[in-house]
Formats: structure tokens, C-alpha cells, sequence
């Protein structure tokens, strides 16, 4: 959680091969309690973080190492509600 801009894109580049435009890679700590997000923008490139004071970001057990996410997920996720519950229309559902 140390890197900065340059690192993390460094990062982006050697597992996907380039940082695509208008795609946002998060980036979480092992306690997940922190996660930095790199967005392209078309423009530029920015980073962002985000720390939980109590709590923990909640991904799914059997993860990949790289896991993807459609923009209501996205949406939910920085928002914090429960973002593996977010349907097809954006309506969290019961599961």
C-alpha cells in the first residue's frame, strides 16, 4: 500500500499488458481495511485511497488473484454497501 502513482501503474502494465482508458484497478491491503483505486481517465492517470476506520472490505473467498467488477459493483463497493449483492440493474438483491 506504499506504492505510489508510477508503481502501481507499473504494476497495471505488467499484469495486464497496458492501463486501458475509462478502467479503474483497485488495489487492497492484506487486512483490507485500506484499497487505493488507479483510474484512467482517457486524460491521465489518478490514484486514490481509501481507509476504513472499522471494518473490513469483504471479497470472496475463493478469489483470483484478479477478480472483475461491473460499474454498479464498482459504485457500491466505494460506497461500502454490499457490492456481491448488486444485480444485473444495479438492485441489491438478497442472495
Amino acid at each position: 500500500m506504499r506504492a505510489d502513482t508510477e508503481a502501481a501503474l507499473a504494476r497495471v502494465v505488467r499484469v495486464f499488458g497496458a492501463a486501458r482508458p475509462h478502467r479503474a484497478y483497485l488495489f487492497a491491503n492484506r487486512r483490507a481495511n485500506r484499497m487505493k483505486v488507479l483510474v484512467h481517465d482517457g486524460i491521465g492517470i489518478w490514484l486514490a485511497a481509501r481507509r476504513l476506520h472499522q471494518g473490513k472490505f469483504i471479497w470472496p473467498k475463493d478469489a483470483a488473484p484478479t477478480l472483475s467488477l461491473n460499474h454498479p459493483q464498482f459504485d457500491a463497493l466505494m460506497l461500502g454497501l454490499p457490492w456481491q449483492r448488486v444485480g444485473e440493474a444495479g438492485v441489491i438483491c438478497v442472495l
